[in-house]
């Protein structure tokens, strides 16, 4: 039966364009499958509901840890595998209701025991989470279990969360497009209409909490793969700076540019998780640049935060062939702002490198870092791991095709980065790039600027030749700045788009607090029409 409604879902929108009937196919298949399954959260509605909301029921007596848990795996059953089937969820925590048991102790006892008490996490599948797989999506790490927890996860639970799911991911992070892998079969759809991409690589964390599998997730982001699925689920995500948070125990694409963080469906809970993951690691070196730095983030949430704030608009950043639905709504996301009280600086423009004397037009520098960051990884996760190098994971053949090129391009590289001309170009480009950003920031006394965080709405499944509009890829990872992406709204009929804000290294605090006014003054975020409530 699902393939059945899916295929009808994915022929209507083809012929007429539109999400519309899709959503009635979806809505009576649910309303049939559904009617007799058990809520197993009392009267607690966990559809969209934020952390604030689940502790007050908490403390009220009206909802317990293990009664969440309960809630959001029946939504898994119902929703990723079956009816709109997103494909999102790689492994099911099998000590989620342990655990959420452990914490109800904890909360009759004492109350509310930490800022994350019982909140269920959905975890991209490449963070360490001890006692579970850690496969980056891959078939060839089925059965690779860390030693213990990535520093990020180990500060999720000493908060009281619970890790009730891994998610898909693209496979090795490698696609900021699509979700596919080969550790799960098919593509992770996006639940705002289920013939579209969920972006990647972070998709299935994206998927996954905007269809209220779990309260809040955790992500990661190379080039853009925390904030474009949250801009195609019309979520929250932060790209912190780099340092703030730890990468130890995450299987890594890039160490220069990745960094882990918080995906959410509002900017109060993705700051409340940014809150607990943020400080510095012995195990992350990158880490010691945070040390001494506040990570009381929360009290930036004020609805007033835009009044007398100075925004830059950085349309240079949208080519000529962004999508007129999406220009119309980053046009009106200029006007709110301005409504909310900001002085809008329209256009602002990055400052061009300078240029050299008697040299041309700079060669791209490559700088290629795969190969020895994920073999420092491998190496440890100690003599039971199934692979301890790349070479042997392309050895077994056990990964998606569409990947087999960049595995063995990698097994070519043969210099280390500390030895790559083309690592210390990108080093000293990127310090350029921070100094000329900077320059912008100062020469209009602005305290973002901002962007459409994609210039088009998400493809379709399978299409990777029409325009993708992907802007996340700078300027933030080159100049290890933070952003934030905020949904902005909707176009052809029901797809999100994000707003990011972009600002200057550790103005985290500042970034939250314009994008909370700006989500409370406009109030975009809407839950997909292909999960409701069960009955």
């Amino acid at each position: 039966m699902t393939a059945t409604v899916d295929r009808v879902g994915a022929d209507l929108e083809w012929r007429r364009g539109t999400l519309v009937v899709a959503t009635l196919l979806i809505a009576v298949w649910t309303a049939g499958c559904v009617q007799d399954r058990p809520r197993h959260s009392g009267g607690f509605q966990v559809v969209e509901a934020s952390i604030a909301e689940i502790h007050a029921a908490m403390e009220a007596g009206e909802l317990t840890a293990r009664q969440l848990v309960d809630a959001y795996l029946a939504r898994i059953d119902v929703y990723d595998r079956r009816g709109p089937a997103l494909n999102s969820i790689i492994i099911v925590n099998p000590e989620a209701v342990r655990r959420a048991d452990e914490l109800d102790q904890v909360l009759a006892e004492q109350g509310i025991s930490g800022v994350l008490h019982g909140i269920p996490v959905i975890v991209k599948d490449n963070f360490d989470v001890a006692g579970l797989p850690t496969t980056a999506g891959s078939l060839a790490l089925t059965d690779s279990f860390p030693p213990d927890d990535a520093f990020q996860i180990q500060r999720l639970r000493a908060a009281g969360a619970i890790v009730l799911a891994k998610s898909n991911m693209a496979e090795f992070a490698f696609s900021p497009y699509e979700t596919v892998g080969s550790r799960l079969p098919g593509y992770t759809r996006n639940p705002y209409a289920l013939t579209r991409v969920t972006a990647g690589s972070s998709g299935g964390t994206a998927a996954a909490v905007a269809a209220s599998f779990g309260a809040v997730g955790l992500g990661t982001d190379t080039g853009n793969s925390i904030r474009g699925p949250s801009s195609h689920q019309a979520m929250v995500g932060i790209r912190p700076t780099m340092g703030l948070t730890s990468r130890d125990g995450i299987v890594p694409l890039n160490l220069a540019r990745d960094v882990g963080g918080p995906m959410a469906r509002s900017v109060a809970d993705a700051t409340t998780v940014l809150e607990v993951l943020a400080g510095p690691d012995p195990a992350d070196p990158v880490t010691t640049t945070s040390y001494g730095r506040s990570r009381s983030l929360r009290h930036a949430l004020r609805d007033d935060a835009l009044r007398g704030a100075r925004i830059g608009v950085l349309r240079e950043m949208s080519a000529d062939s962004v999508h007129s639905g999406v220009l119309a709504q980053f046009d009106q996301a200029v006007a709110d702002l301005e409504r909310l009280g900001a002085e809008v600086v329209d256009p602002v423009s990055i400052p061009p490198p300078e240029p050299r004397p008697g040299v041309g037009e700079p060669a791209r520098a490559v700088c290629q870092r795969f190969r020895f960051d994920v073999n420092a990884y491998l190496a440890g996760l100690g003599p039971e791991a199934p692979h301890g190098s790349l070479a042997s994971i392309v050895t077994s053949g056990q990964f998606h095709p569409s990947v087999r090129g960049r595995l063995v391009a990698a097994l070519d590289v043969l210099e280390p980065p500390e030895a790559q001309p083309g690592c210390a170009t990108q080093a000293t480009r990127a310090e350029a790039l921070r100094t000329r950003v900077r320059r912008v920031l100062g020469d209009h006394a602005l305290d973002a600027l901002i962007y459409p965080t994609w210039d088009h709405p998400a493809r379709l499944i399978g299409d990777l030749n029409s325009p993708h509009g992907d802007n996340s890829q700078r300027p933030a990872p080159a100049t290890g700045f933070p952003a934030v992406t905020v949904p902005m709204g909707y176009v052809d009929g029901g797809l999100p788009v994000g707003l990011q804000l972009l600002g200057d290294a550790w103005s985290e605090e500042r970034l939250i607090a314009l994008a909370f006014a700006y989500e409370q003054g406009t109030r975009h975020r809407i839950p997909p029409p292909t999960t409701p409530p069960l009955n």
